[in-house]
């Protein structure tokens, strides 16, 4: 049985050394009535480094002069990096696919044969050589198992790319919002101007410890409320400005009564937000920030905590 397209097949494997090779010989190799064949040219990476770089400028910058940690950018910016990553892994799957092809062109100039998958999977454009009629009449014969793979890897490359570019341009949206709020924002960091860590609070601030009690006093008891932590990943835990009000326990996905507790949480926070100097909610998978309001979906991060489905996180200024 072959290989799925995200693992890597023996002949895969076989052929990612002498691709270079047989690409270059299928290049020129004669078929029938004076076709000759093509190696499909790569495909460019969606968005040029230049592009990322920039992005990535701004966002660092934006989260300096925006009163620090902008969730739903650096999750905008998240997507990106994955949806990248996942254009790059199919890019070298289908590049040792081509090297099928050579082999099989290889193969049919030293026999002198002539297979017609050949010259309908060597075409210029692979997404139009593989959708040929041609190709229907070959599926039975012995190497349609692997005609329907690289097809079925062009057409995920093909979708992976698009999913990129939309994610480029989502965050290239959200920068331009975001910066459209500039006087509302800057006036919202007046107002709720930062604080230090103060001790023997458990390194919370003023205002993140008032806003703890406060919404304790009104949905509590949570059976936890986690704040302060350090770590690669903590940001706003690390400057005291960050808790996560638990309402379930093992990470658990909240349902019934547990959900209602998180929904009503996050409503409060949210109606709350300009009394208590709140910066934004996540709950969800989803995240609402002050300085760009309306929820917005998050990217999947694996599992109910790391998607806040088993608490709500309430960062403030």
């Amino acid at each position: 049985m072959e290989g799925t397209p995200n693992s890597t097949p023996s002949w895969q494997s076989r052929l990612r050394r002498p691709a270079l090779a047989l690409v270059a010989l299928a290049g020129a190799l004669p078929l029938a009535a004076g076709t000759t064949i093509t190696a499909p040219p790569a495909q460019a990476e969606p968005g040029d480094g230049g592009r990322i770089r920039k992005l990535n400028a701004q966002i660092e910058k934006l989260d300096k002069a925006y009163g620090g940690d902008l969730a739903k950018l650096k999750d905008a910016q998240y997507g990106v990096k994955k949806a990248l990553d996942r254009t790059k892994v199919l890019n070298s799957d289908l590049q040792a696919a081509r090297g099928l092809v050579a082999q099989l062109a290889a193969s049919q100039y030293m026999t002198g044969g002539a297979d017609p998958s050949v010259s309908v999977l060597a075409d210029s454009d692979p997404s139009n050589a593989l959708s040929n009629v041609t190709l229907v009449s070959h599926v039975a014969q012995n190497q349609s198992a692997k005609v329907q793979q690289i097809q079925q890897l062009v057409n995920e490359q093909a979708k992976a790319k698009r999913e990129a570019e939309q994610k480029i341009k989502d965050l290239e949206k959200e920068i331009k919002d975001l910066v459209k709020e500039k006087a509302r924002v800057k006036a919202l960091i007046k107002k709720f101007k930062p604080e230090s860590p103060s001790t023997g609070m458990g390194g919370t601030t003023p205002r993140m410890a008032k806003t703890k009690n406060t919404i304790d006093i009104e949905f509590g008891p949570f059976p936890t409320i986690g704040c302060y932590r350090g770590g690669a990943d903590a940001q706003d835990h690390a400057t005291g400005t960050a808790c996560d009000f638990m309402v379930t326990t093992g990470g658990s996905m909240a349902s019934g009564s547990a959900q209602t507790k998180g929904d009503q949480t996050a409503a409060y926070a949210i109606a709350n937000a300009s009394k208590l100097g709140i910066k934004y909610v996540i709950w969800r998978q989803r995240i609402y920030d002050m300085r760009s309001p309306g929820w917005r979906s998050m990217e999947n991060r694996g599992g109910a905590t790391a998607n806040h489905y088993d608490h709500v996180h309430i960062s403030v200024f």
